[in-house]
């Protein structure tokens, strides 16, 4: 054996080929893909409650709301709520 067919135990390899960098690939994958649906999920939320706030600022002037039905229409945005933040 010469001196210069040592070659010390290694083979180069590409970034994507080593194992690390292919499980952290995926993690990264899969963590984007769950802030994706979290995003979806706060902007739906945003989306029920601003309407909301947006009838409640119609007329400032006024000191009281017509508000009939209150409990029902209050229950059915809560459970609305609920469904949203749950998922």
């Amino acid at each position: 054996m010469s001196d210069f067919d040592f070659d010390f135990g290694f083979t180069a390899v590409d970034e994507a080929e080593l194992e690390a960098v292919q499980q952290a690939t995926t993690q990264v994958t899969e963590t984007a893909q769950t802030a994706d649906q979290l995003q979806s999920r706060l902007d739906n939320l945003f989306n029920a409650i601003t309407p909301l706030l947006n009838n409640l600022k119609k007329n400032p002037e006024k000191e009281y709301i017509l508000w009939p039905n209150r409990l029902t229409k209050v229950e059915e945005f809560e459970t609305k709520l609920q469904e949203l933040y749950t998922g």
